[in-house]
């Protein structure tokens, strides 16, 4: 397959919500009860809602700089590439960069909505909530067909209030939700409770995939707070494997066929391994533990209800077959440290030597069209969809680094390895929470 052939579309990217998301969702009584966006007299904006101030807008939203001001952490819109807030820019930046269409967690209200679930008053954050996935499905997705996934949060706190939040957006052609990948570490119950029945129910009936981001439950732990960032930054995407194992024993996936868990953001490489470590301990232990995945295996449930995702992942996109080639989607993590923005397409082709074209389209974008029934076709002609026509659409987008304020994790000059310290010192400074993944997030 030719570069400019490929049809791309990310299961994972991230959206900075813009000040003014509210304005149009929300009935003219509660607009001053909506959370807001201050911006200081230093131009560090942050949001607030009831008592609670949250600023993490940039959480490295360093898209389009030099690598080298990687580490330096976004405080303000205005040190954004323009894309990671605007839709309009977006596009463009996906054109440029090959992509049809995305799939957006958002940032202030946390990778799994869970900043909702913090409020003080339960029925105003449900309002609130529902504004922001009208905003998001109504406004963000709808101003170009055919681009963007729809995903909804969800009221965690209220099993009843999310079954009928997954009816309401279902009904608005949205079929992804957030979720923690583990809530018990969030103050809920664990997956394995039998109060999340009708969620799993509501979700596989209405084909709606449970999207799973890293570090939303058992994030990495640093290793120490000398060690060098790098060491979290490496260790970040397979944390999701001990999630992953824990979701795998959910004796719901064998009641409910069509219910789709997303390890989003986990990479694909070290599953193999999962997959046979899963299966070896069910046949060398379930005699005493008691452990029955009827009449099948780990690696089946796995393979029947689980998706994965790749950035850059030469050895995974190699044993793809050990991994199932139908569970692998493509992710761009646009506007984080780790997309490879705007060269996907000519990083995807190393990864892709060899491979035929048929596993090529569906890691590009069948298996994402088909887990998140999502069909870019019925707005755009197809040829109109592949990476040579999108990129022939952007040749306005300037795509050259540009220098953009921050807070650096080091001292101006200083060129010693940045350690894990030095990271939580730089967002303690900024008075922000400590972000989920702090290469990329």
């Amino acid at each position: 397959m030719k570069t400019e052939d490929m049809i791309i579309i990310s299961v994972d990217d991230h959206i900075v919500e813009p000040p003014e998301m509210f304005d149009q969702h929300l009935p003219a009584s509660l607009k001053d009860k909506a959370p807001k966006y201050v911006v200081q007299p230093n131009g560090d904006g942050f949001w607030v809602f009831e008592d609670r101030k949250v600023a993490n807008i940039g959480l490295n939203a360093v898209v389009g700089r030099p690598r080298s001001e990687y580490g330096m952490e976004p405080t303000a819109i205005s040190q954004m590439r323009e894309g990671a807030w605007n839709v309009h820019k977006r596009i463009d930046d996906m054109n440029v960069n090959g992509l049809l269409a995305s799939l957006n967690f958002g940032t202030f209200v946390g990778f799994d909505g869970a900043f909702f679930a913090q409020s003080k008053d339960k029925a105003l954050a449900h309002v609130m909530l529902q504004a922001y996935n009208d905003w998001h499905i109504d406004e963000w997705c709808a101003a170009y067909p055919g681009r963007f996934i729809p995903m909804a949060c969800i009221p965690i706190w209220d099993i009843d209030l999310a079954v009928q939040e997954v009816k309401r957006v279902a009904r608005k052609g949205c079929h992804a939700i957030s979720f923690s990948d583990n809530p018990s570490l969030k103050g809920f119950a664990s997956i394995h409770n039998a109060c999340w029945e009708p969620l799993w129910k509501v979700c596989a009936e209405n084909r709606v995939v449970l999207n799973c981001h890293i570090g939303t439950g058992a994030a990495a732990a640093h290793p120490s707070m000398e060690s060098p960032i790098d060491a979290w930054i490496t260790g970040m995407p397979i944390s999701i494997a001990n999630s992953a194992s824990d979701w795998v024993q959910l004796r719901a996936l064998q009641r409910y066929p069509d219910l789709k868990i997303a390890l989003s953001e986990g990479g694909i490489g070290w599953i193999p391994y999962f997959l046979e470590r899963a299966d070896f301990t069910f046949e060398h232990h379930h005699e005493w533990t008691h452990t029955d995945f009827g009449g099948r295996k780990p690696s089946d449930i796995f393979r029947e209800h689980f998706i994965t995702c790749f950035i850059d992942d030469k050895f995974g996109v190699k044993n793809r077959h050990d991994i199932g080639v139908e569970n692998i989607c493509y992710e761009c993590d646009y506007p984080h440290s780790d997309t490879v923005w705007p060269q996907t397409p000519e990083y995807l082709m190393r990864s892709f030597e060899g491979v035929p074209d048929a596993d090529i389209d569906k890691m590009t974008h069948l298996n994402a069209m088909r887990t998140y029934s999502f069909d870019p076709f019925k707005h755009l002609p197809r040829a109109q969809c592949v990476v040579g026509a999108l990129r022939a659409r952007a040749g306005h987008v300037d795509t050259l680094p540009r220098s953009a304020g921050g807070n650096r994790p080091l001292a101006e000059g200083e060129t010693r390895i940045v350690t894990s310290a030095d990271i939580m010192k730089l967002f303690a400074a900024a008075g922000r929470r400590q972000p989920a993944e702090p290469q990329d997030a």
